[in-house]
């Protein structure tokens, strides 16, 4: 894809409010170009919420503060997002629903690059079915599908593999970092162990703000047995427990 020689490097800063309340302030994230960086932390500290302002989507709240990419793209042509939600359309089958950001732009209809995507996330036999035929697991699936057919140089991903067995989880995580090597991923994630597999950086994003525990080593993604991965898994867990 074209996109691809344009992959950006973003950087987020300032401060996002609901009313009186503030959820973060002072933050200045910088997701590197064509690596996996993922925000870990409890819930209710403005993860989603930041996932949202780069997508351009509404928050409900006020962010006072800047968004800044490396290339002069508007920001909303180079994003793919991906809800906790799946957002299914209910009277579409999988492959339309797959289909479903090309067909409403009018683009030429890729059929076999739409199949190819359902076979990988192993719904092959079930691309006629709606999503009401379909388990929790299944329709995450086939919404990860749709993200990747996007085929855009920034990934934002909310949990997108929260709905899945410890195994399917695990294929999932390869299958995207696969797809998605050299493009610039933004994950939001309550799970440390899968942080730890797939991460190029890890950010903790908590009620005091904005942390990066120091860890190196391999890039991903890692195997979920490997001594370094279990490593900055038990660091993490540590750093969300302190």
């Amino acid at each position: 894809m074209k996109e691809r020689d344009l992959v950006p490097q973003l950087r987020i800063r300032g401060g996002f409010r609901h009313g009186d309340v503030i959820l973060f302030e002072g933050l200045d994230l910088v997701l590197e170009a064509g690596q996996w960086t993922c925000l870990l932390g409890p819930s209710g500290v403005g993860k989603s919420t930041l996932l949202r302002l780069v997508a351009g989507l509404n928050t409900g709240g006020e962010f006072d503060g800047s968004i800044e990419s490396t290339n002069s793209r508007p920001l909303r042509e180079q994003v793919a997002y991906m809800a906790q939600s799946d957002l299914l359309l209910p009277w579409l089958n999988v492959r339309a629903n797959v289909m479903l950001g090309s067909t409403l732009r009018g683009e030429v209809r890729m059929l076999e690059r739409a199949d190819q995507l359902i076979d990988e996330v192993g719904l092959g036999m079930h691309a006629q079915k709606r999503p009401h035929e379909l388990s929790g697991g299944m329709r995450q699936r086939a919404a990860l599908a749709r993200t990747l057919m996007e085929d855009k140089p920034l990934l934002l991903l909310d949990e997108p593999f929260s709905a899945l067995d410890a195994r399917t989880r695990s294929e999932m995580q390869e299958l995207a970092f696969e797809v998605l090597m050299d493009r610039t991923v933004m994950l939001v994630t309550h799970d440390p162990s899968e942080a730890a597999r797939i991460a190029h950086r890890v950010y903790l994003l908590t009620e005091t703000g904005l942390h990066q525990p120091g860890f190196t080593g391999r890039p991903p993604i890692r195997a979920v047995d490997d001594p370094e991965a279990l490593d900055i898994q038990s660091r993490l867990f540590s750093a969300l427990r302190s």
